[in-house]
């Protein structure tokens, strides 16, 4: 963060979980469903690292669900390991060299028997690609992955913090978001086509509905950094 002045950071939902570096205590951020704005103080460095989609159940031992929308010590989930963690991270003032004893120590802290979900990875793949046009997306991911649809909802808020449509909702504007950055004098109109959107009016609804912003004022925000 700037040394002076530093401004409020949004934070928009993007179907991910990470574990942050802040002031000498690692925390657990997201999923997020909701936009989040945090305040840090002039100065902050902040460290993070990302899990694969899918991965952080397994790897947290707790259920994405129960982190949704929360900015979680990694002290409340692990007690002592984490603080014996947090340990054994350098005081380096260095960034690179204390992203690089953060990694051994995460590494390290890895729990012995974990392997990757490949029907929630095959799940995310999917929904991040789109369904065809047309097609009900509950019905259309339960026939791809062979799982009720009971099921799917339970294995998706485990894996992911909320449901497939929820998600499909967040990767869809994300879509929308990473065509507008490669292409920001394209139309609005024509992006959200190329997104999934029906039109821009369903773009700008779900604009509000995960960032608080419509993508206008969002993109004058960052012109204006």
């Amino acid at each position: 963060m700037p040394e002076v002045g530093a401004p409020p950071v949004i934070v928009t939902p993007d179907a991910t979980i990470d574990v942050q570096w802040i002031e000498g205590k690692l925390r657990v951020a997201g999923p997020d469903k909701s936009p989040q704005t945090e305040v840090l103080k002039p100065g902050t460095t902040v460290i993070g690292f990302r899990f694969r989609p899918g991965a952080a159940a397994q790897w947290l031992g707790t259920a994405a669900h129960e982190l949704r929308d929360q900015r979680v010590m990694l002290d409340d989930l692990w007690g002592a390991k984490a603080r014996r963690l947090a340990d054994h991270v350098g005081g380096d003032e260095d960034v690179t060299a204390l992203i690089a004893s953060l990694e051994g120590a995460l590494a390290g802290a890895m729990p012995a028997r974990i392997a990757a979900d490949k029907v929630m990875i095959a799940a995310f793949t999917l929904i991040e690609r789109g369904p065809p046009p047309g097609v009900s997306l509950i019905p259309w991911l339960g026939r791809a992955l062979a799982l009720s649809e009971r099921t799917l909802r339970r294995r998706f808020d485990e894996a992911f913090g909320y449901g497939p449509k929820t998600l499909d909702r967040i990767l869809r504007y994300q879509r929308f978001r990473k065509l507008s950055h490669k292409a920001p004098r394209t139309s609005t109109a024509l992006l959200a086509a190329e997104a999934g959107y029906a039109d821009q009016a369903h773009l700008v609804r779900e604009s509000r509905r995960l960032t608080g912003r419509t993508p206008l004022a969002l993109a004058r925000m960052r012109r204006s950094g």
